[in-house]
């Protein structure tokens, strides 16, 4: 096999899980790079994980044989960081969301259909032995024709546990920027493309103070809406609704997903994990029962998307975390934003392709 080597840009906490499922998960690809905006950072992190080279992002961008980016850089400069791996001839894997406006996320993937290169974008968690799982019961016919959806990321905030949680609340923040990927990739991936949305969303708190260390005390002023809650229409014909709050302030026993149909429903696991567990109820039975994952990856496979992408270019088919994907989703969530302000529905200028299924029993030692 053919082994693809890869750079980071962006050493910060979320590097850790992407630099372990290389080596321990991922077989055609090798991170043989890693750089950023510090580069005091970068070279310490490449020592800590044992790679070659820790330099600037400049550096890493110049290096023939870098092949392909994976950008872990803060939101606001997603776009940035992707324009500049495109211009230097290398594909592009992306942190979520895949821009910050939807202007940005329209020019990286026509700079990348220029140039003939590739644009991929978290979340993956949708490749999970979970999400995996329910793609087969909806396929296979378990809950019928689908009626609708919902989804539910009911938080206090990150300011209580993460180091450096001014981002959350500024531009490309907020709660349905943050989460909202994990919910609508895995609800498109289940049910396909979304034809026009709908929204309110608010500002509960215009500050807040962060009581994580090291910024214990500091104050944040809050840019974007912390609640928000969207409803959408599948093209399909299935009716989804999604809330996402950083004001849920005495927490919440609301599910993660559940998909509705004319048979059945499903208890659809966690789309920020790649496991279960699955609930399923037939029409008429008393009871749940526990669906087991028909799929592997049901740790945490960050990564995958990237996997499957070097092996999509390498084979000549779609990769499945596709840019066309996340810019679906991306439109989304600026629609649900947009609606609350306008009172109005927004319509979907964009679609995407249902991502195809994994194989069923795939696991770490064989790829498609």
């Amino acid at each position: 096999m053919n082994v693809t080597k890869v750079g980071i840009i962006g050493c910060g906490n979320i590097s850790g899980i992407y630099f372990k499922n290389a080596k321990e998960l991922f077989g055609n690809y090798e991170i043989a790079a890693c750089a950023d905006i510090d580069v005091e950072r970068a070279k310490a992190k490449a020592e800590e994980q044992g790679i070659a080279k820790g330099c600037s992002v400049e550096e890493l961008l110049a290096d023939p044989d870098i092949k392909l980016v994976i950008n872990l850089t803060i939101p606001a400069a997603h776009a940035d960081v992707c324009m500049q791996a495109l211009r230097a001839g290398k594909h592009v894997y992306v942190e979520k969301p895949l821009s910050v406006t939807r202007e940005d996320g329209k020019k990286l993937l026509e700079l990348a259909a220029e140039k003939g290169l590739r644009v991929g974008c978290a979340p993956d968690t949708f490749l999970g032995g979970g999400i995996q799982t329910c793609i087969k019961l909806i396929r296979d016919g378990w809950i019928g024709h689908a009626v609708g959806a919902t989804g539910f990321m009911a938080s206090g905030g990150p300011e209580s546990w993460h180091p450096a949680p001014e981002f959350f609340y500024q531009t490309g923040g907020g709660p349905m920027f943050d989460m909202g990927p994990y919910y609508l990739t895995a609800m498109v991936a289940m049910l396909g493309p979304i034809e026009r949305v709908t929204g309110s969303a608010r500002i509960t708190y215009p500050e807040r103070i962060v009581t994580s260390e090291p910024k214990y005390g500091q104050t944040i002023a809050v840019e974007v809406p912390t609640h928000v809650s969207g409803v959408f229409d599948f093209r399909n014909g299935a009716v989804g609704s999604l809330m996402t709050s950083f004001d849920i302030a005495g927490g919440s026993t609301l599910p993660r997903i559940e998909v509705y149909g004319s048979l059945g429903t499903i208890v659809v696991p966690d789309p920020n994990t790649f496991g279960g567990p699955i609930k399923y109820r037939r029409k008429s039975t008393p009871d749940w029962a526990d669906i087991p994952l028909t799929h592997g990856f049901a740790e945490n496979s960050r990564g995958i998307g990237v996997a499957d992408m070097v092996d999509a270019i390498a084979k000549g088919r779609e990769h499945l975390a596709s840019g066309q994907l996340a810019y679906h989703v991306l439109e989304a969530m600026h629609g649900f934003h947009e609606a609350s302000r306008e009172g109005k529905h927004y319509a979907m200028q964009s679609t995407c392709s249902t991502p195809e299924p994994l194989p069923v029993g795939m696991t770490k030692l064989h790829w498609r």
